[in-house]
């Protein structure tokens, strides 16, 4: 990954991070289940979010660096196995 793409990948783990801390902190102070739910989809949405940017990221490595990936079979297969990894 391109050092640009890492760093801003990172910055939104740590905020993915901050989030389950907030949503650990929610539950142990009783909040009601109604906004730890709507927290909890949001943490999902900027999971599966950075997950399709990063499959993103896969896919033009290969097309950008043939070299790297001599069968394109096995560069579509694992593309593939990552996709059915995110619909799961």
């Amino acid at each position: 990954l391109d050092a640009d793409i890492r760093e801003d990948m990172i910055q939104r783990l740590k905020r993915i991070e901050g989030q389950a801390r907030g949503i650990q902190k929610m539950i142990d102070e009783g909040r009601d289940c109604s906004d730890v739910m709507t927290q909890i989809s949001a943490m999902r949405s900027a999971s599966h979010s950075l997950s399709t940017e990063l499959l993103e990221e896969f896919a033009l490595h290969c097309l950008r660096n043939p070299d790297e990936y001599p069968s394109p079979e096995k560069a579509v297969a694992q593309m593939v196995s990552m996709v059915s990894r995110l619909t799961r």
